[in-house]
């Protein structure tokens, strides 16, 4: 083998570490992003639906 350094694992293992939870954050705030986007679809749906039920009973 070769007579070089010793390869530095703890700073990878630490690397990888804080990559991995940065990668679990980025997913956390996009499913929560998600869910809020998919809340405000619904308020909108439903805003529209009384709208439109409220103008028919209009006319």
């Amino acid at each position: 083998m070769a007579k070089g350094p010793e390869k530095n694992t703890k700073n990878k293992a630490l690397h990888t570490k804080l990559l991995n939870r940065k990668k679990a954050k980025l997913q956390e705030e996009k499913r929560e992003k998600a869910l809020r986007l998919k809340a405000l679809v619904a308020k909108m749906n439903a805003q529209k639906r009384t709208d439109e039920s409220d103008s028919n009973h209009i006319n």
